[in-house]
């Protein structure tokens, strides 16, 4: 945090109030310096709220016309409103970098400001609380963010030309002014002028679509009735492809750019039966009057879930050929939940941000519950814990947090994957009635309002008529989760099964020592049987006095409960979970015990799960343990098994078999190559090729880095395998590619090319080839192909490019100045050698310097308008 922003911030308020000047009814001090990643904010040190609503925004009317080739819009922008409790004198509007060219209102208005980030317009007289008002506002832009071009000039094929918007968390007032925070709601409406073989979508339904006979142009007229917030507003407009269908009478629109068309029926063909499930799961219908989703080129994110009008990145797009190694159908079912939880209902400020993603998350699992199986659930939320929670090593924070500085740090694994846990445990422990029966009331009593946590405790504690204070204090507002140490004993004589339980995690305030219920399960040759167990205590041991020795025992059998489990077990009794077909996720837990032993009796058990496994997942998990077991008995079990009916785990053998080095393994290679069809699968053996310097690895490399495939799926490969291979050789060949074949890669996939160019480069006594061929990318119009380009200076290690890298950090975006930052630091370690304390002490120097700068700015502009107001 920046101590020195604060005090800037609290000077400025205080100084404002005792001169008067700027004093207004319609936004207190704070709420006009406080808030992260908006323009009416600054950074500061202390917790994070929602800003005083003192107007009601009724309806936000936009009139955009585009000037695609100079990516440029005229504006013309009406917002209704009402004071809602004082007098108005000011209102004030987040705005960035708008040329405002004619303001005018329905009320009288003596003056108005703009500066870089608000429009700050004074009534005079006041508004009256309930004086219904309108202001309009006529501006041109060339927007940094919010608003997007994808156009020729910047690369993109002309027959896909387009442009699209992303309001979160705070961009959209970089293409219109508007009060910014999602405590706000109000109908709104766009106008779209663009050319007539052009399409404009945006929020709700059609009004009209009329061709202006003055400029040509057709002007698309959407209208969104219900209120809903500011980030939610969105626009996609160019040459796209339609696709259409219903969901009983709600339209459906599926829209992408012309040339990727064809592959649009893979992505978007669940829509439909995930519309009926969602309402059946979620209890209330679907809230709005249709739904379209839109594919855009290098969009920000995965997608975005703007109200009735979902925009996601071309990147969830797949053919037939891969099989189901790719899928839309988590993406589609995650930005469709959206429509309920994030639209319908929104949180009232980023804190609260996980009843908006933890619920999308944790429906699209439900979803693949509903069409795919038990087993298919609980594999998806093994991964998430594994994969996206219990291995990461960022800083504990709890999920509701108000500490954070920008808005865009709430958006982390607290918000997706643990939050969907959260729910995942809360579902477990109410049942899937109750807990329906919860949400269900919960969504309809909030509808169309901001939420914060409390309203969904409420339902819950209404409708179960329990309390679930500890639940929600240990999951939402502490750090961490449960980590623990489990030992088990078998006492014949006495005939009782120990289990003692110990939580290793750090008991402090941030992360407590957590109270959960749990079961244990006692598996037979015949049958097994259940224990409930209450774990509240550091260390606790328990006793379950049996008829026979249990041939397995499971903690957790259910798969409910978020932990670290460290539970050592007899290798006999992990061979027999390997084997326990009705319980999938004990198999998976069982491999994950046993990938660190090599001998025949674990290589022969993988094997066979393997080739018999009922569910993908296990027989993915068993070639990758039998890849990290690394032996000859392994690798052979693993070249016999490339028959996998799913493409899932063939995938997962060819890699596995790509990560072992045999000098005979070459023809191997060959031979796969050329019988391959799933490109995918065969990505996952070029990158094997990455462990072997021969000269034909040359000939394949250059074959595949030449080649055609979609979304140049097999050059991607290739490189990867020329980083793998760390071979200087490979550097003319990767810089002609990229440089003949540049339009084949999408911004990010040329971005990471060079990446590899310079680490294949960095051990080079001279550099300048590289370093100038990457410097050419500086300005290439994509900002991941810049992104990239910076990355890639950072690797390179040359320290001559330092003082272009600092250039970068300030860049108004947030992708690129934290590319910038790193690179730096890699840069300032490869120039003096210095330890990463130094560096980082240099960079607090830095940050203290500009505060200090914007400080003196900041007085300078007081002592400036004191002075006017004293003449």
């Amino acid at each position: 945090m920046r101590r020195s922003s604060f005090i800037n911030a609290l000077l400025v308020c205080f100084l404002l109030q005792t001169t008067g000047y700027g004093m207004d009814q319609g936004h207190v001090c704070y709420h006009s310096a406080f808030a992260p990643g908006n323009p009416r904010y600054e950074e500061g040190d202390f917790p994070r709220y929602a800003p005083d609503r003192k107007v009601d925004i009724t309806n936000v009317l936009i009139d955009v016309t585009p000037h695609w080739e100079q990516r440029t819009i005229d504006g013309y922008v009406e917002i209704d409103f009402t004071p809602i409790a004082l007098p108005l004198s000011q209102l004030r509007l987040d705005a960035v970098d708008l040329n405002v060219l004619k303001l005018t209102a329905t009320a009288t208005v003596s003056d108005y400001e703009v500066s870089e980030n608000n429009i700050v317009i004074t009534f005079s007289p006041s508004l009256e609380p309930g004086q219904a008002a309108q202001v309009q506002i006529r501006y041109t832009t060339q927007p940094k963010q919010g608003l997007y071009f994808r156009t020729p000039e910047l690369g993109y094929p002309a027959g896909d030309i387009h442009l699209f918007t992303q309001g979160q968390t705070h961009t959209h007032p970089h293409w219109f002014p508007a009060f910014d925070y999602p405590n706000e709601r109000s109908s709104s409406e766009i106008i779209c002028r663009v050319p007539p073989e052009m399409m404009a979508v945006s929020n709700g339904v059609l009004v009209s679509e009329e061709i202006d006979p003055q400029t040509g142009l057709k002007a698309v007229h959407w209208r969104q009735e219900k209120p809903h917030v500011n980030y939610l507003i969105a626009l996609v407009a160019g040459k796209f492809a339609k696709l259409q269908a219903n969901y009983q009478d709600i339209p459906m629109a599926f829209y992408t750019q012309p040339s990727m068309s064809q592959y649009a029926h893979n992505s978007f063909q669940d829509t439909v039966d995930m519309m009926g499930f969602f309402e059946q799961e979620i209890g209330v219908p679907y809230p709005w009057a249709k739904y379209d989703q839109a594919i855009v080129t290098d969009f920000t994110s995965g997608g975005m879930e703007n109200t009735t009008l979902t925009i996601m990145t071309h990147r969830t797009l797949f053919p037939d050929e891969t099989e189901n190694i790719r899928s839309s159908q988590n993406l589609v079912a995650h930005e469709l939940v959206h429509q309920w939880f994030g639209d319908l209902l929104t949180c009232k400020d980023w804190s609260h941000i996980w009843l908006n993603e933890s619920f999308a998350t944790f429906y699209a699992h439900l979803y693949n519950l509903h069409k795919n199986g038990q087993e298919d659930f609980l594999y998806g939320l093994y991964l998430d814990a594994r994969r996206r929670v219990l291995h990461n090593r960022s800083v504990e924070l709890p999920i509701v947090y108000r500490e954070y500085e920008n808005s865009w740090e709430q958006f982390d694994y607290r918000t997706y994957p643990k939050g969907s846990w959260v729910l995942h445990m809360l579902r477990s422990q109410l049942g899937p009635e109750l807990y329906r029966k919860v949400i269900q009331t919960y969504v309809e009593r909030h509808a169309l309002t901001s939420v914060v946590t409390e309203d969904l405790v409420a339902v819950i504690e209404e409708v179960s008529g329990r309390s679930f204070d500890r639940f929600i204090d240990q999951w939402i507002y502490h750090a961490g989760w449960p980590k623990l140490k489990i030992n088990y004993d078998w006492n014949g004589q006495t005939r009782l099964a120990h289990l003692r339980v110990r939580q290793t995690q750090t008991g402090d305030d941030s992360i407590m020592i957590f109270h959960f219920p749990t079961t244990v399960r006692f598996y037979y040759d015949q049958g097994y049987e259940d224990r409930a167990i209450e774990v509240n205590r550091p260390q606790q041991d328990f006793y379950f006095a049996l008829e026979q020795q249990p041939r397995i025992v499971r903690f957790d059998p259910e798969f409910s409960l978020l932990a670290e489990i460290d539970f050592n077990k007899p290798r006999a009794m992990l061979l027999d979970q390997l084997k326990q077909e009705d319980d999938m996720i004990g198999r998976v837990l069982a491999i994950e015990s046993l990938e660190d032993k090599d001998d025949h009796d674990v290589i022969e058990a993988l094997s066979r799960r393997l080739h018999e496994d009922a569910f993908w997942g296990v027989r993915v998990r068993a070639a990758r343990a039998l890849g990290d077991i690394n032996t000859d008995e392994a690798f052979l079990a693993l070249t016999g098994a490339l028959n996998q009916p799913d493409a899932r785990a063939r995938q997962a053998v060819t890699q596995a078999i790509g990560d072992f080095y045999r000098p005979d393994n070459l023809d191997w290679f060959s031979v796969f190559l050329g019988a391959e069809k799933n490109p995918d699968i065969k990505a996952a053996a070029i990158r094997g090729l990455g462990l072997y310097h021969y000269d034909a690895v040359e000939g394949l490399l250059l074959m595949f880095l030449r080649s055609e495939s979609f979304r140049n799926t097999l050059a991607m490969a290739a490189i990867y395998a020329i980083e793998r291979l760390d071979e200087p050789g490979y550097i003319d060949v990767l810089m002609e590619t990229l440089t003949t074949y540049e339009d084949r890669f999408v911004g990010r996939d040329l971005g990471r090319a060079l990446q590899t160019l310079a680490r294949i480069a960095d051990e080079l006594d001279d550099k300048s080839q590289v370093r100038k061929f990457i410097l050419s990318y500086l300005d290439h119009p994509v900002m991941d192909v810049k992104t990239g380009a910076i990355r890639a200076l950072g690797d390179l290690g040359d320290a001559r490019v330092l003082s272009i890298v600092r250039t970068f950090e300030k860049v108004p975006d947030r992708r690129m100045p934290a590319a910038a930052r790193a690179a730096v630091r890699a840069l300032e370690r490869a120039k003096d050698n210095v330890p990463d304390e130094l560096i980082e002490l240099r960079q607090k120097v830095g940050e203290l310097e500009e505060d200090y700068e914007d400080l003196q700015q900041t007085l300078q502009k007081l002592e400036d308008k004191l002075n006017a107001l004293q003449e």
